[in-house]
């Protein structure tokens, strides 16, 4: 965790589209925000399991879900990777915590995360599911609903991810990359070694009445002020269901044409009511 929470004051007008503007704030009081994990206190509450296990020779347990420590600030974070490097075969790395609220059919919640990628090559996501804890091993990725990904794997139809955040958008569960609103272009790739904040602004309504859709905000690498850089990504399964997880996957790849193992490293996830683009951290 970096910085201290405070009292939130500023609720942040909804956009229209993504802008090159930083968002614009309405000083109005708010609750706190609700921690999901700083990692600070270790990882006693996460559930960890490897679904498709399919590493030759064997490998029991072969995700690496680790606290590591920065040696210049003391802060804690987590790191999580589908196995060790030279490890193939371990396909759904799976890691979830239940919220400390849940977020019901109806409400609006934002989310924040810190990411940073140890390295390339990888296959990670994470978000938020809705299913009982124990039906996300059997649902895997269909277990999540709001979904962000990193990546630069192959796709099965011969085109390569180049390692821009990513979100579910459209029907058939397809994904799309987030856009640098000053270019109105695809974003960059993400940086190694580089902490991105991303806050995503989640819809839990009902289709029919205008959710199962989430906004995502993004501080870090080529965006030094926050930016929305995706407006109305979608729910992946669209089930009306309370929103109760944060979970990620990550996953080597096949064995005859692994993904690659480079690590995701994880911090400062919070929650808090309504559409609010203040920082925890700050």
């Amino acid at each position: 965790m970096q910085g201290r929470v405070i009292t939130i004051l500023s609720v942040i007008l909804g956009c229209a589209a993504c802008t090159d503007r930083p968002a614009e704030v309405l000083e109005e009081h708010q609750p706190l925000w609700l921690m999901v994990d700083d990692f600070e206190s270790g990882l006693d509450r996460w559930t960890h399991v490897d679904v498709e296990n399919n590493t030759d020779p064997f490998v029991p347990d072969p995700q690496v879900a680790e606290i590591r420590i920065d040696a210049q600030t003391d802060n804690h974070f987590m790191l999580r990777k589908p196995a060790a490097d030279g490890v193939v075969g371990n396909r759904k790395a799976i890691g979830f915590i239940p919220l400390p609220v849940t977020v019901q059919v109806g409400e609006t919640y934002t989310f924040h995360t810190r990411i940073n990628v140890e390295d390339f090559p990888n296959h990670h996501s994470f978000g938020l599911s809705n299913v009982p804890a124990s039906d996300i091993p059997d649902h895997g990725y269909d277990s999540f609903e709001p979904m962000i990904r990193v990546t630069d794997k192959w796709e099965s139809d011969g085109s390569k991810n180049d390692g821009t955040l990513m979100v579910l958008s459209g029907d058939h569960k397809t994904y799309s990359k987030i856009i640098n609103p000053a270019t109105r272009e695809f974003a960059r790739p993400m940086l190694t070694d580089e902490w991105y904040e991303v806050w995503y602004v989640v819809n839990n309504a009902s289709r029919d009445e205008g959710g199962q859709h989430y906004d995502v905000y993004v501080r870090g690498g080529e965006f030094e002020t926050q930016q929305l850089v995706f407006e109305g990504a979608d729910f992946r399964m669209r089930r009306r269901l309370p929103l109760q997880y944060f979970m990620t996957i990550c996953n080597t790849g096949p064995q005859d044409r692994p993904y690659g193992n480079g690590g995701v490293r994880y911090d400062d996830i919070y929650m808090a009511p309504g559409r609010v683009l203040s920082s925890p951290l700050q």
